[in-house]
């Protein structure tokens, strides 16, 4: 049974960062596309990054030049660095293993930027 789960989340101040880490209990990690997603109180989740097997990366406008989303085949982990953390940046974070017919979610974390 696929397992994700989600690490790093936590309490920053505005213009900090933080990282966030998705370790996958399943198999054939590396052929499955990866993404981050983010939903804030009252709001749909929405996409934040997203990675292909062949490290083809894509991002939402909103976090362009300040988030890094990345992948460790070996260890079966996909992070995401997140830089000059904003306040509207503020939500639970998902991990996303999506394949042709198959669709897995974490548990989500908490990120909160606030002074």
């Amino acid at each position: 049974q696929v397992q994700l789960v989600e690490s790093g989340g936590g309490l920053v101040q505005p213009g900090g960062s933080l990282t966030l880490s998705c370790a996958d209990s399943g198999r054939f990690f590396s052929m499955y596309v990866m993404g981050w997603y983010r939903q804030a109180p009252g709001k749909q989740r929405d996409l934040v990054a997203r990675i292909t097997s062949d490290d083809s990366t894509t991002y939402a406008d909103s976090v362009k030049g300040r988030f890094t989303i990345s992948r460790d085949n070996a260890k079966n982990t996909v992070y995401l660095q997140m830089n000059s953390l904003k306040p509207e940046d503020t939500a639970v974070y998902y991990c996303n293993k999506r394949g042709s017919i198959s669709d897995y979610w974490g548990q989500g974390t908490q990120v909160t930027v606030s002074s």
